[in-house]
């Protein structure tokens, strides 16, 4: 994820950066390759040179050749201009929805499979609001703590990558999604007074959702079965599931029977001793009050 800039040279084109490709991610690497081929054909089809192309699009020649090579992940509003240029009908337009995807790093991109195919995401975590209850306010000032620091780049597609995991939320029929959150998550000023508030914010609506539960472990608990860490199970229509459990084979991905049962108990009694639902709610009404 953390990918350098490297910004074109406009060439009497405006700077363009677009996204690098991952070349490990080889499923990513061939979507942007395909989409590259296609816009070089369509632009030949059109009679048109790269020199000319560019000045039409508004971009430099140097990011034409690297998207028509693959080596550049076009931004959406490049697909668009092309699909105007090119008189394309939408044809190229519609490449949008396989470049998002591919513009994000693999590993979110089957996290976010995942959770897409989930039945049942329970999530217990302890430093930071959970990805999926993130603000793109919050997770970029969550991004930027980051030390290496990310490039603006890694971290604009961090964002995006976890803002779109969110769809989860809009799915029919609706997972059941359960969230416990240690105290210190909702008072610690991630980005500052301003995008806190906005978070603790969107806490309250997504917890009034049917399919959701959100649950504040308070400090003052003392000691609790979350003590050992970030938690998390996900459960699929076929009766199997995968985890994560900090405490268990350093925090690797888990479908062992076993240690998926035991996984399972822990969490259960983690949401057992947190705050209920409605209790949890109120609770973060009145920190948000207190920001």
């Amino acid at each position: 994820m953390s990918v350098d800039s490297d910004n074109d040279s406009d060439s009497g084109g405006r700077e363009e950066p677009g996204w690098e490709v991952d070349p490990e991610d080889e499923q990513g690497a061939a979507v942007v390759a395909s989409v590259g081929r296609n816009l070089k054909v369509w632009r030949e089809a059109a009679g048109l040179r790269v020199a000319e192309f560019a000045t039409r699009m508004g971009y430099g020649e140097d990011l034409v050749r690297k998207v028509e090579s693959g080596k550049r992940i076009p931004r959406p509003e490049y697909l668009d201009k092309a699909d105007e240029v090119l008189a394309a009908g939408g044809r190229l337009a519609a490449m949008r929805r396989d470049v998002e995807q591919a513009r994000y790093p693999k590993r979110v991109r089957d996290l976010a499979k995942m959770e897409a195919q989930a039945v049942e995401i329970g999530v217990y975590s302890i430093h930071a609001i959970h990805g999926l209850l993130q603000t793109g306010e919050y997770a970029q000032a969550l991004f930027e703590t980051r030390w290496p620091s990310y490039s603006p780049e890694a971290v604009e597609r961090g964002v995006a990558a976890r803002v779109a995991r969110q769809t989860v939320f809009d799915r029919n029929p609706a997972p059941a999604l359960t969230f416990v959150q240690e105290e210190v998550t909702l008072r610690r000023p991630i980005g500052g007074p301003v995008v806190m508030r906005g978070q603790l914010e969107r806490l309250l609506e997504v917890g009034q959702l049917r399919h959701v539960s959100i649950q504040v472990m308070p400090t003052d608990q003392g000691g609790h079965a979350g003590m050992t860490g970030y938690a998390e199970v996900l459960k699929f229509p076929d009766g199997s599931a995968v985890g994560r459990d900090e405490s268990q084979v350093g925090g690797r991905p888990l479908t062992d029977p076993k240690h998926l049962r035991v996984l399972e108990l822990r969490y259960g009694m983690i949401r057992a001793q947190a705050l209920t639902p409605r209790e949890s709610l109120a609770f973060i009404e009145q920190v948000l009050g207190e920001t």
